[in-house]
């Protein structure tokens, strides 16, 4: 069989084989005829019918590959060794993947130092791949993002061609899936700008591809979709590198996933039990297509040493411009960037145009555009990056100036804003356009459009500061304002008393809202902003109003109020004088007058009165005007009445123990009596010294504790006192009873207490 020995298998036709996977087309461009066996007895799919997708995988050599197919499908395709750094895959393996109706297909790798500049081999694999394959990953390492060759866009660019050709025409519009996985993706360029820089490549290259009669018009979208994904470094972030692949195969297994990668519309519709006759079909049609063929030799001499000559252009380059990623990455502002850069670019096109315009044009044209595109795109990370660091400096320095400038007295903050930013703008433009070299097209549209949304984020954010502190500023000499004048107000009150308390309220709300529109001109505001501050003015106001009469009219308060004006009506005269109520006083119908006029005031206070008074404050749905006006409710004035009737009655008590007292007089004859019969014994008190003496000092300690009201201590010391002589003749006993039985210490107690008596 082609003179190729078995392998350890027994296989033929140097297939090599395992039992997982099956090498289909070997490095030879010879197609297996172990495919229907592997289909049927290794991965049982051969009865799958069309219940079964193909993905394949394309890309640069030694970038991972494999190692992505193994962590997404559980395959066990051969990788690469880290030290090694030489070619894994040869030609194009195939297996299925674990626990999925999936085959998987590892192409060998493009640009590899193997084959050197044999490309037919690439172009062959990945047109077979696309024409077999619902899924295509193109996996390449960020920094390829923009290259030519890189990106695999020329040899995508044929393979579009030629599979209009051979396939797309006859066949009409079946669509294929190019998924590109970016690798080693650190976050500098967003995701969505590297695919705007890959789907530009492919639109781009699409154009110039020469389509056949009836598809002149045919746009890339009808034949492709694209998806993008990026994976972290899998050295530098295993753990995150692994977490990513994890959703990455969702979209493979889950149909609910909203990137689900097998749509019905990317099937060939091939059944599982025909696919090898199928793929072998199309690898030979391909291999018999001269459209294929190597180019001339001297292109192939070109390109050849146009790659030698820009490889040592470009690692010089590489040499130069090192020296400012670390600087850039730490947030630094490079002076003189732009000139720098320009100089050093200029200075690798110039060597590489010296030893390579010699060769053929349209290489070394096509080769001298890629080196200045790589070139450009390695420079372009630096120019995001000052740009960046740029924009930093220029927003600190913006918020600087206006904090300075708000420090002070009597600013127009819309002049200050005006000016910082200004002179942040232009800072910003001047510095950004020193940065952007020759023939690119770098913009700084975008950035100085978020430099300016982040002048305008500050901006408005002080400006809301200041707006704050004006209000807070002016809500709080209002305060002061209706303090003083309810608190005036409360204490005579008065049947007009809210009248005068609200006018006295429009007053100074009018005198605060022209404040508050006077020194919202410096802010700019719109007039519907100044009308929002207005009517929020007004609610407040009243709010702050509201909350002073609650604070003065609560429960205790209150009451207060009612009691200090029944006392000036019943305890005290028309002149002020404190009343010594007498017998013949009619008590209780001053007690009713006072009552009564001090009940006066609680329908009073009960609700604000603002009859034929114009009052514009705003109601909203946690806000409600009208009841606002009510300040006490029918359930709290009854409480209060209540509660007052109860104080009250105290001192109708008082007023009528007063009386009392006063009348209840000792008779004469009661006293007489007591002089007629206490006669000896003051006689005796007064004759004798010691009884005069012992009676004096008795009645002066009485006379001092009456006076000093010591009456409630003398009783407390005296309980303690004896409680203490209790104690101590409870302990005496219980001691003497320990020493013996209880019997002998008692009859020897007894005893002893005969003996002292005798």
């Amino acid at each position: 069989m082609n003179g190729v020995a078995n392998d350890s298998n027994g296989q033929a036709n140097g297939v090599k084989k395992t039992s997982t996977q099956l090498q289909i087309i070997d490095e030879n461009q010879h197609f297996t005829q172990e495919l229907s066996q592997s289909m049927k007895d290794e991965w049982h799919l051969a009865d799958s019918g069309f219940n079964y997708n193909l993905v394949a995988v394309f890309g640069s050599q030694s970038t991972g590959k494999s190692t992505l197919l193994n962590r997404l499908f559980g395959t066990n395709f051969d990788v690469m060794s880290e030290s090694a750094r030489r070619q894994t895959t040869k030609g194009i393996w195939m297996s299925r993947g674990k626990d999925m109706n999936v085959l998987i297909m590892d192409v060998e790798g493009t640009d590899g130092r193997e084959r050197g500049e044999d490309q037919d081999f690439e172009r062959k694999s990945a047109l077979f791949s696309m024409a077999t394959s619902n899924v295509i990953i193109v996996n390449l390492w960020e920094h390829q993002v923009g290259l030519y060759q890189g990106a695999n866009m020329g040899l995508l660019k044929t393979v579009f061609e030629v599979n209009l050709q051979l396939f797309q025409a006859a066949r009409g519009k079946e669509k294929t899936l190019l998924l590109f996985v970016i690798r080693d993706h650190v976050g500098a360029t967003p995701l969505a700008n590297l695919a705007n820089t890959l789907t530009a490549d492919l639109d781009r290259i699409w154009q110039s591809v020469s389509k056949p009669e009836g598809l002149e018009n045919c746009s890339i979208n009808d034949y492709f979709d694209f998806m993008f994904t990026a994976l972290p470094h899998k050295l530098l972030l295993p753990e995150k590198f692994e977490e990513e692949v994890i959703k990455l195969r969702e979209r493979f297994v889950n149909q609910n996933h909203k990137d689900f990668v097998f749509k019905p519309n990317y099937s060939k519709r091939v059944p599982a039990d025909g696919f090898h006759v199928y793929a072998e079909g199309i690898w030979d049609q391909i291999m018999s297509n001269k459209d294929l063929d190597l180019p001339t030799q001297q292109e192939l001499l070109a390109q050849y040493r146009c790659d030698e000559i820009a490889t040592v252009a470009f690692e010089a380059f590489l040499g130069k411009i090192k020296g400012f990623r670390q600087p850039i990455e730490a947030g630094k502002i490079i002076e003189g960037l732009g000139p720098q850069m320009e100089e050093i670019r200029n200075t690798t096109i110039k060597q590489f145009d010296k030893d390579a315009s010699r060769y053929h044009s349209d290489v070394y044209k096509r080769k001298r555009n890629e080196i200045l595109n790589k070139a450009n795109s390695q420079l372009h990370a630096f120019y995001l990056g000052q740009l960046k660091n740029l924009s930093k400096k220029a927003i600190t320095m913006f918020n600087s100036r206006i904090q300075e400038k708000l420090k002070g007295e009597g600013y127009d903050f819309a002049e200050v804003v005006l000016n910082a930013r200004n002179e942040v703008e232009d800072y910003f433009k001047k510095n950004a356009e020193s940065i952007v070299l020759t023939e690119t097209d770098w913009t700084y549209d975008e950035e100085i459009t978020q430099l300016q949304e982040g002048i305008d984020e500050i901006a408005a954010k002080s400006r809301i500061e200041e707006t704050k502190k004006m209000i807070n500023g002016l809500e709080k000499a209002f305060q002061a304002q209706i303090n003083e004048f309810v608190t005036l107000y409360f204490k005579s009150p008065t049947p007009d008393m809210w009248t005068k308390i609200v006018n006295k309220f429009q007053e100074v709300l009018d005198k605060t809202e022209q404040q508050l529109l006077k020194k919202a001109k410096s802010f700019n505001s719109s007039e519907e902003e100044n009308a929002k501050s207005v009517e929020n003015l007004r609610k407040r106001s009243w709010q702050q109003l509201r909350k002073k009469i609650d604070d003065e009219l609560a429960d205790n308060m209150f009451l207060l109020k009612l009691r200090e004006r029944f006392e000036e009506k019943f305890r005290y005269d028309d002149e002020g004088l404190p009343k010594v109520w007498k017998p013949e006083d009619d008590i209780d119908a001053h007690f009713r007058k006072a009552r009564d006029d001090a009940l006066k005031l609680i329908p009073l206070f009960a609700k604000i009165q603002i009859e034929g008074i114009e009052l514009d404050i705003p109601s909203d749905e946690e806000f409600d005007f009208n009841e606002s006006l009510i300040i006490l409710s029918e359930t709290r004035q009854h409480d209060l009445t209540v509660r007052f009737k109860r104080e009250s009655d105290a001192f109708y008590l008082e007023a009528k123990r007063s009386v009392v007292a006063t009348t209840a007089r000792v008779p004469y004859w009661v006293l007489l009596l007591l002089v007629v019969l206490g006669w000896n014994e003051f006689v005796t008190i007064i004759t004798s010294p010691v009884y005069l003496v012992l009676f004096s000092f008795v009645g002066f300690v009485g006379y001092i504790i009456w006076l000093l009201n010591l009456f409630g201590p003398v009783e407390s010391f005296c309980r303690m006192i004896g409680t203490e002589i209790v104690k101590l003749g409870s302990d005496k006993v219980r001691s003497s009873l320990q020493g013996g039985s209880t019997g002998e210490k008692l009859s020897q107690y007894i005893g002893g207490e005969s003996k002292k008596e005798q």
